[in-house]
């Protein structure tokens, strides 16, 4: 201000108007006046120009300071009680309102803020810009997008838009999604290294938690893909502190730059349209402007500066494997984006960990690999039968396919029976038949096989029946029409007395249709006396 003033009394020496001068200067002519006075008073216009130091200790002494009032403010009557609420961290707005309520405060709001910026001083905080050399930092960021069409379904959605700014050139990444999931801020990140043909050294990010699971000033807990990714890519993970987004100050402007000059203004996109023209955006217009800061074209200090200090891409890209915790439940599978996958019946309740890839599923527990899948859409179940417990394991493999097969194996009656048993219409006989087939491991292939075989003899072909014969070992006995009879003589089928079969009605003999007795059958099939009769 006092080389201005200085600059105004040579004028006024020169023997220019008042008018002239403040046309000049661009200050009011009452200003100028107030000025002229205070010169000819103090003898400024007459002989050698005071110095600087001169003209300042002058107007000290004869201007009131700037920054006082220049007349009492309204809310100083109430200086005591602002200074007891903005103690207890109330803000200007919430200042006002009580001030209005509690103490009729008539002055306006702006007057308020005016007075306690006054008492207080102004509270700017100094910071410190921090350039980075070639290649040592890029900043990382999502901002909302508005909305964006959705080719797979044809509808409108909220899109996101990612940004990645390199630190020292400020040429930028950008791509557009519709989620901020984990396996989304891989596939972004790969995507922009491949773009930028490097990657920098270290990545600055705030805490999303796609990225930082447990954000800390001093011991931050990065995601376990986002770790795996920077290990394969070679970069640090360097996070902000919390709530300090001016820590990555270059990417919050770029994501405001995005939305100001590339959205704005824009009708609806297709999101796969978006990603194509704000890639000729960058290049075109956002790589050729001249910075505000580095006074360069972004696109040309990239090329000329920045590409050659990035570091080299792996020999493969990044496998975008997701890691994620996942409970065994009882019935032995994980649940992972809506699809099931086993794991061994020991781990029931415990917390595993998964990692997906999107062409398999890895199981890991204290970092050994317990179960591999291939991947399955939601709603699909990837089952290892050695994972469930033995006798759970049994019942799974004897499906109606497997029993035929293993009927066959044992012999010729007991496939018989079996296909017998299946052949039931109405009644579901898998339970039938797999009980069945154990007695062939309690009893031995060749008794259970023989007990088929007498069973068909008699048409009983049921399981309690066969089980009966083998428990009473009636399997190797003769069978009924024999002449290997013990006794020596036929024993038969039926052993009724003729009244049962026959009645006589007016003087003549009838027989009885259909005299059939199944449990005659059945005891018979057993080894009961063919002399036994019923009342």
């Amino acid at each position: 201000m006092t080389l201005d003033i200085r600059e105004l009394v040579r004028r006024l020496r020169c023997g220019e108007t008042d008018r002239a001068v403040s046309r000049a200067l661009g200050v009011a002519r009452k200003t100028v006046a107030r000025y002229r006075e205070i010169a000819e008073r103090q003898g400024w216009l007459e002989g050698a120009l005071p110095p600087v130091e001169v003209l300042d200790e002058s107007l000290k002494a004869l201007m009131p300071p700037p920054n006082l009032p220049r007349q009492p403010f309204k809310a100083a009557r109430y200086r005591a009680v602002i200074e007891k609420l903005r103690q207890g961290g109330v803000k200007f707005m919430a200042l006002y309102e009580r001030l209005r309520e509690d103490h009729d405060y008539a002055g306006s709001y702006a007057a308020l803020r005016r007075y306690v910026i006054h008492l207080e001083g102004d509270c700017r905080k100094a910071f410190v810009r921090i350039e980075t050399a070639p290649g040592e930092e890029a900043q990382v960021d999502f901002g909302g997008a508005g909305e964006m069409g959705d080719p797979k379904t044809g509808e409108i959605r909220k899109a996101w838009a990612f940004v990645m700014t390199l630190s020292h050139s400020r040429h930028q990444y950008v791509t557009f999604v519709f989620d901020q999931k984990v396996s989304t801020w891989l596939r972004c990140h790969r995507e922009a290294f491949e773009y930028f043909g490097g990657v920098p050294k270290k990545i600055v990010l705030d805490n999303a938690k796609c990225a930082i699971t447990k954000a800390a000033l001093y011991d931050p807990v990065v995601q376990r893909s986002y770790r795996e990714c920077a290990e394969h890519y070679g970069f640090l993970i360097s996070p902000c502190r919390v709530r300090t987004p001016e820590h990555k100050g270059k990417v919050e402007r770029g994501v405001g730059y995005v939305k100001g000059n590339f959205l704005a203004g824009r009708p609806v996109m297709a999101i796969p349209q978006a990603n194509v023209k704000v890639l000729g955006w960058i290049e075109g217009v956002a790589g050729m402007r001249i910075h505000g800061t580095t006074k360069w074209r972004p696109w040309e200090r990239f090329h000329e500066v920045e590409a050659g200090a990035l570091l080299l891409l792996p020999a493969s890209p990044y496998d975008m494997g997701v890691w994620k915790q996942a409970k065994l439940h009882p019935d032995c599978h994980v649940v992972v984006d809506g699809a099931f996958y086993s794991a061994p019946h020991r781990l029931i309740g415990r917390l595993l960990w998964v990692r997906s890839n999107g062409r398999d599923v890895a199981i890991y527990h204290d970092y050994e690999r317990v179960a591999t899948h291939a991947w399955g859409a939601p709603g699909v179940r990837r089952t290892n039968p050695v994972h469930y417990p033995p006798g759970k394991v049994a019942f799974l493999m004897a499906t109606p396919t497997f029993c035929r097969e293993r009927a066959g194996e044992i012999g010729e009656a007991t496939k018989t029976v079996v296909a017998r048993l299946f052949d039931d219409r109405v009644l579901d006989r898998l339970r039938s038949v797999q009980a069945l087939l154990r007695l062939a491991g309690k009893y031995g292939e060749r008794r259970l096989e023989a007990a088929c075989r007498r069973a068909l003899c008699f048409d009983e072909t049921n399981y309690t029946t066969i089980k009966r014969i083998l428990e009473r070992g009636l399997e190797n006995d003769a069978l009924p029409g024999s002449e290997s009879s013990p006794s020596g003589k036929r024993t038969y089928v039926f052993a009724r007395p003729g009244s049962e079969i026959f009645f006589i009605e007016g003087g003549m003999t009838h027989g009885s249709e259909g005299a059939t007795d199944p449990e005659a059958q059945s005891a018979t099939a057993l080894g009961d006396s063919g002399d036994s009769r019923r009342a």
